[in-house]
C-alpha cells in the first residue's frame, strides 16, 4: 500500500511538473492579445502629441500638404515576419491617429500578432501625377530602390503603400543600372509592378481586392516617421525623400554610437560562421533568399574583421570560430606549387587569384599581431612568394589570375583591387619575416601606382598599402601619393549618393598616414598644404551617410525576415543585398574612424555637423555612371 501511494505521489508530481511546463510554454508561445501593443501606442502618442513634436509636424504640414485631412500609417512587426501596415484618415491628426490605432488593434487580433516594434508615419507631402511620370523620377534618381516615395493608387488613399513597402516588396518596376547608364527610359511605361502589388496583397492582406489595372494618375507622398522599439523607446526618423528617409535621427556620429554599430555589425558577421568554418555568404532580404555562391577572397577579408572584433572585446568565446574559419581557408583552399610557393585557389572557378594570396596574408598577419603568435609565419612567407611569382620585377605590375591546376596564365588583369591587396600583403610579409625582398617588391609596386596615376581609382587597398609601406620607407613621394589618393578625390567622394563603404576605409587609411607624417619630421609642400578641415568634413560626411546602409529595425521590419537582418549592412541598389564583404568593409571603415574620431572631431565645427544632419539630402550628382556600391571587390566568377 505504501509502495502504491509512493507511485501515485510520483505520478502526481510528474503531472504537476508537466502542467507547470505547459503553462509556461503557453504563456511564452501563445499569441498575445491586442493589449500588448498598447504600451507602444501610448509611448508614440505621448511623444508625437507633445507640444514640441506636434509643432514640428504642423510646420511640415504647412509646407507642401494641400489636403484638408490627415493620414497616419502604423506599421506593426513581431520581429520575425514582415511588418503589417494599417492607416487612419481623419479631419485632425488626433482623429486620424485614433482610426489608425483602431485598425491596428483589429489587425493584431486578426493575425494574433505579438508586437515588438511599431512605426508611425504621418503623411506630410502629396502630389498627384500621371503614373508615367514615375519614369522621370527614376531616370533622375541614383538607381534601383532609390525612389523614396510612397504611392496611393487613388486620391482617397484607399489603396496606398509606404515608401518602405514599395521598396521592401519590389512594388516599383525599376530600371536596371545599365539601362540608366544608357538612358534607356520608356516614358510611356508604368513603373508600378501590378503583379507584385497583387502578390503582396494576397499574401499579407487577403481581404483587400486585387488591383485590376494601374491607374493613370497616382498620388506620391512622403512622410515624417517615429519608431518605437521593444523597450518602448521612441526615435524620431528622418522624413522627406532623401537618402536618410526613414532612419532614426542621431545627434552625432560619435564614439559611443560607433561602438554600438561596430559591435552589432561585427557580431552579426560572427554569427554568419557555420560549424565547418565557412560563412553564410549573404542574403537578399526582400524575399529572405540566401545567396547561393561563395568567394574565398571575401571569406579571408571577413575573418580580418572578426579578428578586430576580438581586439575590441577580448571575448575568448570568439576564438574557436575564428580559428575554424581560418582552418576552413587554409585546409581547403591553400595549395602548394612547390615547398616554398603557395597560392589560394578559388575552387568553384579553378582559378588562382592574386587577391586571394593578398587578403589571406593580410588576415593572417592581423591574427598574429592580435594574438601575439607566429603560428602562421611560414604560411605567410609561402603565400608572399606566390605573389612575387606574379609580379614583374622590372615594372612592378602584377599578373592577376592563373589557371588551376595548370598554374598557367589566364587573365592579366581582373580588378584594380588586386594590386593594392598584393602590395599591402607584401609589406605585411616584410613586417613579420624582415626579408627585404618583400619590401623591395612592395616598393616597386607603389612606384607603379604613382606612374600609373592610381589616384583615379579611389582604391582603399592602395590607401592601406601606402599607409603600411610608409612605416618602413618614409619616402616623401610615398607620403604625397598617399595623401593625394584621398585628398585629390574629396570633391568626388563627399557627395556620392550611394553608401560606398570602401570610401571611408580609403579616407581613414590616408588619415592614419597623415598622422604618421606629422611625427616623421619631414617637410612636404603638398602634405603641409592639405585642407585638414575639408578632409575631416568628408570623413564625417561619409560616416554619417554610411549609416544609411545599416539595418536598423525601422528598415529591417519591412523585409521578409526582419530578425535575420537587424544589425547587418545592406547594399540598397542590389535589392538590399547583405553579404559578408559588405559587412567587412563597413566594419573596416568604422573601426579606424572610431580609433581616430577625437582627432577628426577637432577639425569639425558644430555648425557643420548640424548642417549635415539637418540636410538629409546633401547629395549632388547622379551615381549611374559610377562603378556602383555593390562592386566592392570583383564580380562573381
Amino acid at each position: 500500500m505504501t509502495k502504491n501511494r509512493r507511485h501515485i505521489g510520483t505520478w502526481i508530481g510528474l503531472l504537476l511538473v508537466a502542467l507547470i511546463i505547459g503553462i509556461v510554454c503557453f504563456i511564452l508561445l501563445y499569441p498575445r492579445n491586442p493589449g500588448d501593443a498598447k504600451s507602444h501606442f501610448n509611448a508614440l502618442k505621448k511623444h508625437i502629441f507633445s507640444d514640441q513634436v506636434l509643432a514640428q509636424i504642423n510646420e511640415e504640414l504647412a509646407g507642401n500638404y494641400g489636403r484638408d485631412d490627415r493620414i497616419v500609417f502604423l506599421s506593426l512587426c513581431d520581429g520575425q515576419e514582415r511588418a503589417s501596415v494599417v492607416k487612419g484618415i481623419g479631419k485632425t491628426l488626433a482623429v486620424a491617429w485614433a482610426e489608425a490605432e483602431k485598425n491596428a488593434n483589429q489587425m493584431i487580433a486578426d493575425k494574433g500578432l505579438h508586437v515588438v516594434w511599431v512605426k508611425a508615419d504621418i503623411v506630410t507631402t502629396t502630389q498627384d501625377m500621371p503614373a508615367t511620370h514615375l519614369n522621370k523620377e527614376m531616370a533622375e534618381g541614383y538607381g534601383p530602390f532609390f525612389l523614396r516615395k510612397g504611392v496611393a493608387c487613388d486620391p482617397s488613399f484607399s489603396l496606398a503603400f509606404l515608401e518602405s513597402e514599395m521598396n521592401g516588396n519590389r512594388l516599383y518596376r525599376y530600371y536596371s543600372e545599365s539601362q540608366l547608364q544608357i538612358a534607356e527610359i520608356d516614358d510611356t511605361s508604368s513603373r508600378l509592378n501590378r503583379t507584385n502589388i497583387n502578390n503582396y496583397l494576397a499574401t499579407y492582406y487577403p481581404d483587400i481586392a486585387p488591383l485590376k489595372k494601374i491607374p493613370e494618375t497616382v498620388t506620391v507622398f512622403s512622410t515624417i516617421g517615429f519608431f518605437c522599439d521593444e523597450n518602448n523607446d521612441v526615435y524620431d526618423l528622418y522624413g522627406g525623400t532623401g537618402p536618410e528617409s526613414g532612419r532614426r535621427i542621431i545627434e552625432e556620429v560619435n564614439g559611443p554610437l560607433v561602438d554600438d554599430i561596430l559591435l552589432n555589425a561585427s557580431r552579426y558577421l560572427y554569427h554568419m560562421i557555420k560549424p565547418d568554418g565557412a560563412f553564410v555568404y549573404g542574403y537578399y532580404p526582400i524575399l529572405g533568399e540566401e545567396i547561393n555562391n561563395y568567394n574565398i577572397l571575401r571569406h579571408a577579408g571577413s575573418i580580418w574583421s572578426l579578428i578586430n572584433l576580438y581586439r575590441m572585446t577580448h571575448d575568448e568565446s570568439l576564438v574557436p570560430d575564428i580559428n575554424a574559419a581560418i582552418d576552413y581557408l587554409l585546409e581547403g583552399f591553400v595549395i602548394y606549387k612547390d615547398p616554398d610557393v603557395a597560392y589560394v585557389v578559388e575552387r568553384k572557378a579553378d582559378e588562382i587569384k592574386l587577391g586571394g594570396n593578398g587578403l589571406t596574408i593580410i588576415m593572417l598577419s592581423e591574427y598574429m599581431t592580435v594574438f601575439e603568435t607566429d603560428k602562421y609565419l611560414e604560411t605567410i612567407r609561402h603565400l608572399a612568394n606566390g605573389i612575387l611569382e606574379l609580379e614583374d620585377m622590372e615594372t612592378g605590375r602584377f599578373y592577376h589570375v592563373l589557371k588551376f591546376p595548370e598554374y598557367s596564365p589566364k587573365t592579366a588583369f581582373r580588378t584594380v583591387y588586386y594590386d593594392g591587396e598584393a602590395t599591402f600583403a607584401l609589406t605585411r610579409a616584410y613586417t613579420f619575416t624582415q626579408d627585404d625582398k618583400y619590401l623591395r617588391a612592395a616598393a616597386l609596386a607603389v612606384d607603379n601606382f604613382i606612374a600609373g596615376n592610381y589616384i583615379q581609382y579611389r582604391d582603399h587597398w592602395v590607401a592601406y598599402s601606402l599607409n603600411e609601406i610608409t612605416k618602413y620607407l618614409p619616402e616623401p613621394r610615398y607620403y604625397e601619393f598617399a595623401l593625394r589618393n584621398a585628398v585629390d578625390n574629396l570633391e568626388i567622394i563627399f557627395p556620392r549618393p550611394k553608401t560606398h563603404p570602401t570610401y571611408l576605409e580609403l579616407l581613414m587609411a590616408a588619415w592614419q598616414t597623415y598622422e604618421r607624417y606629422q611625427e616623421s619630421g619631414l617637410c612636404i609642400d603638398y602634405v603641409d598644404s592639405v585642407d585638414l578641415e575639408g578632409f575631416a568634413e568628408t570623413i564625417y560626411k561619409r560616416a554619417f551617410h554610411m549609416l544609411n546602409a545599416y539595418f536598423y529595425p525601422e528598415y529591417a521590419m519591412y523585409m521578409k525576415y526582419p530578425d535575420r537582418m537587424v544589425g547587418s549592412v545592406f547594399i540598397r541598389n542590389d535589392r538590399f543585398r547583405v553579404r559578408i564583404d559588405d559587412i567587412q568593409h563597413f566594419i573596416g571603415g568604422f573601426y579606424f574612424y572610431r580609433l581616430y574620431y577625437e582627432d577628426i572631431r577637432a577639425y569639425l565645427s558644430d555648425e557643420f555637423i548640424q548642417t549635415i544632419h539637418n540636410q538629409s539630402s546633401l547629395i549632388i550628382g547622379n551615381d549611374s555612371n559610377d562603378s556602383g556600391e555593390g562592386d566592392l571587390e570583383e564580380e562573381e566568377s
